[in-house]
Protein backbone atom coordinates (compact mmCIF):
# COMPACT_ATOMS: atom_id res chain seq x y z
CA UNK A 1 0.00 0.00 0.00
CA UNK A 2 1.47 3.55 -0.69
CA UNK A 3 -0.25 6.40 0.95
CA UNK A 4 0.66 9.86 -0.62
CA UNK A 5 1.71 13.20 1.70
CA UNK A 6 1.28 16.12 -0.65
CA UNK A 7 3.96 18.91 -0.10
CA UNK A 8 1.05 21.01 -0.46
CA UNK A 9 -0.38 19.75 2.98
CA UNK A 10 2.82 20.00 4.98
CA UNK A 11 2.84 22.27 8.11
CA UNK A 12 5.02 25.91 7.48
CA UNK A 13 6.47 27.51 9.59
CA UNK A 14 7.63 31.14 8.20
CA UNK A 15 10.03 33.22 10.09
CA UNK A 16 10.85 35.82 7.38
CA UNK A 17 14.91 34.45 7.50
CA UNK A 18 13.33 30.87 7.62
CA UNK A 19 10.99 29.10 5.31
CA UNK A 20 9.96 25.83 6.85
CA UNK A 21 8.02 23.08 5.30
CA UNK A 22 7.43 20.19 8.26
CA UNK A 23 6.18 16.44 6.49
CA UNK A 24 5.43 15.62 10.39
CA UNK A 25 4.39 17.53 13.34
CA UNK A 26 6.67 19.62 14.64
CA UNK A 27 7.28 22.53 16.88
CA UNK A 28 3.84 24.49 16.52
CA UNK A 29 2.80 22.25 13.74
CA UNK A 30 0.34 19.72 15.20
CA UNK A 31 -0.93 17.20 12.82
CA UNK A 32 -2.28 14.33 15.09
CA UNK A 33 -2.49 12.23 11.54
CA UNK A 34 0.71 12.80 10.93
CA UNK A 35 3.27 12.38 13.95
CA UNK A 36 6.05 10.55 12.09
CA UNK A 37 6.38 7.08 10.42
CA UNK A 38 7.77 4.42 12.06
CA UNK A 39 11.20 5.87 13.57
CA UNK A 40 11.33 8.38 11.03
CA UNK A 41 9.91 11.73 13.17
CA UNK A 42 11.08 14.86 11.25
CA UNK A 43 10.91 15.89 7.70
CA UNK A 44 11.96 19.45 8.03
CA UNK A 45 12.62 21.00 4.29
CA UNK A 46 13.98 24.32 5.37
CA UNK A 47 15.24 27.44 3.77
CA UNK A 48 17.50 30.19 5.71
CA UNK A 49 17.85 33.56 4.03
CA UNK A 50 21.64 34.86 3.67
CA UNK A 51 23.57 35.59 6.87
CA UNK A 52 21.10 33.81 9.44
CA UNK A 53 20.36 30.83 11.19
CA UNK A 54 19.74 28.91 14.31
CA UNK A 55 21.13 30.12 17.72
CA UNK A 56 22.73 27.94 19.98
CA UNK A 57 19.90 25.15 21.12
CA UNK A 58 19.87 21.96 22.83
CA UNK A 59 18.35 18.23 21.14
CA UNK A 60 18.90 15.23 23.25
CA UNK A 61 18.22 11.04 22.60
CA UNK A 62 17.88 11.87 18.85
CA UNK A 63 19.26 10.53 15.36
CA UNK A 64 19.53 14.03 13.27
CA UNK A 65 20.75 14.31 9.58
CA UNK A 66 21.28 16.87 7.88
CA UNK A 67 21.12 17.14 3.95
CA UNK A 68 22.17 20.51 2.12
CA UNK A 69 20.45 20.51 -1.59
CA UNK A 70 21.53 24.56 -2.50
CA UNK A 71 24.24 26.55 -0.66
CA UNK A 72 26.05 25.75 2.38
CA UNK A 73 25.29 25.64 5.90
CA UNK A 74 28.16 25.94 8.91
CA UNK A 75 27.29 23.56 11.81
CA UNK A 76 28.86 24.14 15.38
CA UNK A 77 28.53 22.17 18.34
CA UNK A 78 29.48 21.68 22.10
CA UNK A 79 31.49 18.66 20.88
CA UNK A 80 33.84 21.02 19.49
CA UNK A 81 32.83 20.28 16.32
CA UNK A 82 33.14 23.06 13.12
CA UNK A 83 32.05 22.36 9.59
CA UNK A 84 30.79 23.49 6.18
CA UNK A 85 28.27 21.37 5.04
CA UNK A 86 27.64 21.38 1.07
CA UNK A 87 25.57 19.63 -1.48
CA UNK A 88 26.85 16.11 -1.65
CA UNK A 89 27.55 16.06 2.06
CA UNK A 90 25.26 13.98 5.00
CA UNK A 91 25.97 15.29 8.49
CA UNK A 92 24.82 13.53 11.30
CA UNK A 93 24.45 14.27 15.23
CA UNK A 94 23.65 12.04 17.88
CA UNK A 95 22.36 13.87 20.40
CA UNK A 96 22.58 11.38 23.26
CA UNK A 97 22.85 12.41 26.78
CA UNK A 98 22.67 15.63 25.35
CA UNK A 99 24.62 18.43 22.52
CA UNK A 100 23.82 22.00 21.82
CA UNK A 101 24.52 23.30 18.13
CA UNK A 102 23.86 26.17 15.38
CA UNK A 103 23.11 26.19 12.21
CA UNK A 104 24.09 29.31 10.23
CA UNK A 105 24.14 30.57 6.69
CA UNK A 106 27.59 32.13 6.01
CA UNK A 107 27.02 33.28 2.88
CA UNK A 108 26.56 37.00 2.19
CA UNK A 109 24.05 36.98 -0.95
CA UNK A 110 22.95 33.19 -1.37
CA UNK A 111 20.31 31.16 0.49
CA UNK A 112 20.67 27.65 1.63
CA UNK A 113 18.17 24.53 1.61
CA UNK A 114 18.43 21.74 3.39
CA UNK A 115 16.41 18.49 4.86
CA UNK A 116 16.46 18.39 8.43
CA UNK A 117 16.03 14.94 9.70
CA UNK A 118 15.05 12.87 12.80
CA UNK A 119 15.27 9.06 13.84
CA UNK A 120 14.63 7.28 17.17
CA UNK A 121 17.96 5.67 18.43
CA UNK A 122 17.58 2.59 19.27
CA UNK A 123 17.92 3.23 23.09
CA UNK A 124 18.49 6.49 24.95
CA UNK A 125 21.72 7.74 26.87
CA UNK A 126 23.39 7.18 23.73
CA UNK A 127 26.97 9.44 24.20
CA UNK A 128 27.09 12.12 21.62
CA UNK A 129 28.79 12.15 17.94
CA UNK A 130 29.21 13.87 15.01
CA UNK A 131 29.88 12.27 11.68
CA UNK A 132 29.86 14.02 8.11
CA UNK A 133 30.93 12.11 4.75
CA UNK A 134 30.89 13.68 1.12
CA UNK A 135 28.85 11.79 -1.04
CA UNK A 136 29.74 12.66 -5.07
CA UNK A 137 26.92 12.34 -7.23
CA UNK A 138 28.09 9.78 -9.50
CA UNK A 139 27.27 7.48 -6.43
CA UNK A 140 23.69 8.08 -6.73
CA UNK A 141 23.41 8.97 -10.32
CA UNK A 142 20.67 6.61 -11.79
CA UNK A 143 20.47 4.48 -8.80
CA UNK A 144 20.13 4.84 -5.10
CA UNK A 145 22.94 5.43 -2.51
CA UNK A 146 23.33 4.40 0.93
CA UNK A 147 24.20 6.95 2.72
CA UNK A 148 23.22 5.99 6.70
CA UNK A 149 22.12 2.91 7.72
CA UNK A 150 22.05 0.90 10.57
CA UNK A 151 25.58 -0.69 10.25
CA UNK A 152 27.69 1.52 8.12
CA UNK A 153 28.05 -0.35 4.85
CA UNK A 154 29.17 0.59 1.68
CA UNK A 155 30.74 3.73 3.72
CA UNK A 156 27.49 5.11 4.65
CA UNK A 157 27.18 6.98 7.91
CA UNK A 158 26.27 4.82 10.84
CA UNK A 159 22.91 5.43 12.36
CA UNK A 160 22.19 4.23 16.05
CA UNK A 161 18.98 2.78 14.97
CA UNK A 162 17.71 -0.19 12.82
CA UNK A 163 16.84 2.39 9.57
CA UNK A 164 18.48 2.50 6.20
CA UNK A 165 18.68 6.31 4.40
CA UNK A 166 19.16 6.43 0.59
CA UNK A 167 19.72 8.73 -1.99
CA UNK A 168 18.93 8.57 -5.41
CA UNK A 169 18.88 11.17 -8.63
CA UNK A 170 17.23 9.80 -11.78
CA UNK A 171 18.12 11.67 -15.01
CA UNK A 172 14.47 11.94 -17.06
CA UNK A 173 12.89 8.09 -18.20
CA UNK A 174 15.42 6.13 -16.12
CA UNK A 175 14.42 3.19 -13.39
CA UNK A 176 15.66 1.94 -10.45
CA UNK A 177 14.10 -0.72 -8.00
CA UNK A 178 14.26 -1.29 -4.09
CA UNK A 179 13.66 -4.48 -2.81
CA UNK A 180 12.02 -4.43 0.95
CA UNK A 181 12.13 -7.65 3.47
CA UNK A 182 9.34 -8.77 4.95
CA UNK A 183 7.71 -6.82 7.41
CA UNK A 184 9.84 -3.83 6.82
CA UNK A 185 8.54 -0.16 5.68
CA UNK A 186 9.46 2.98 3.60
CA UNK A 187 9.22 6.50 3.38
CA UNK A 188 10.02 7.84 -0.29
CA UNK A 189 10.63 12.38 -0.03
CA UNK A 190 10.89 13.70 -3.17
CA UNK A 191 13.16 16.83 -2.97
CA UNK A 192 13.93 17.33 -6.81
CA UNK A 193 11.91 16.26 -10.31
CA UNK A 194 8.96 14.19 -10.61
CA UNK A 195 8.71 10.03 -10.10
CA UNK A 196 6.63 7.52 -10.58
CA UNK A 197 6.16 5.35 -7.74
CA UNK A 198 3.88 2.46 -8.38
CA UNK A 199 1.56 4.99 -10.57
CA UNK A 200 1.22 7.75 -8.24
CA UNK A 201 3.01 11.13 -9.70
CA UNK A 202 5.57 12.89 -7.03
CA UNK A 203 7.08 15.72 -6.81
CA UNK A 204 9.36 18.33 -5.03
CA UNK A 205 8.13 18.45 -1.39
CA UNK A 206 6.10 15.29 -2.11
CA UNK A 207 6.58 12.10 0.78
CA UNK A 208 4.76 8.56 0.19
CA UNK A 209 4.54 5.90 3.10
CA UNK A 210 4.88 2.37 1.55
CA UNK A 211 3.83 -0.94 3.59
CA UNK A 212 3.12 -4.08 2.28
CA UNK A 213 5.34 -4.00 -0.63
CA UNK A 214 7.82 -6.31 -1.86
CA UNK A 215 9.56 -4.04 -4.19
CA UNK A 216 9.51 -0.28 -5.12
CA UNK A 217 9.63 1.21 -8.52
CA UNK A 218 10.99 4.36 -9.07
CA UNK A 219 10.96 6.08 -12.26
CA UNK A 220 11.85 9.44 -13.46
CA UNK A 221 9.27 11.80 -15.34
CA UNK A 222 10.07 13.92 -18.20
CA UNK A 223 9.75 17.55 -18.20
CA UNK A 224 11.08 18.37 -15.07
CA UNK A 225 14.72 17.57 -15.14
CA UNK A 226 16.42 14.55 -13.02
CA UNK A 227 14.30 13.40 -10.19
CA UNK A 228 16.16 13.78 -6.64
CA UNK A 229 14.74 11.37 -3.59
CA UNK A 230 15.43 10.03 -0.67
CA UNK A 231 14.13 6.33 0.48
CA UNK A 232 13.97 5.28 4.10
CA UNK A 233 13.95 1.48 4.70
CA UNK A 234 12.28 0.78 8.24
CA UNK A 235 11.39 -1.64 10.58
Amino acid sequence: MITLRPAGERGRTDLGWLDSRHTFAFGDYHDERHTGFRTLMVINDDRVRPGRGFGTHAHRDMEIVSVVLEGALEHRDSLGTGSIIRPGDVQKMTAGTGVSHSEFNPSPDAPVRFLQIWIVPERRGLPPEYQQKAFPEEGRRNRVQAIATGDGRDGSIVLYQDADMYAGLLDPGRETAHRLAAGRHAWLHVHGGRVDLGGHVLGDGDGAAVTGEARLGIRALDGAGPAAFLLFDLA
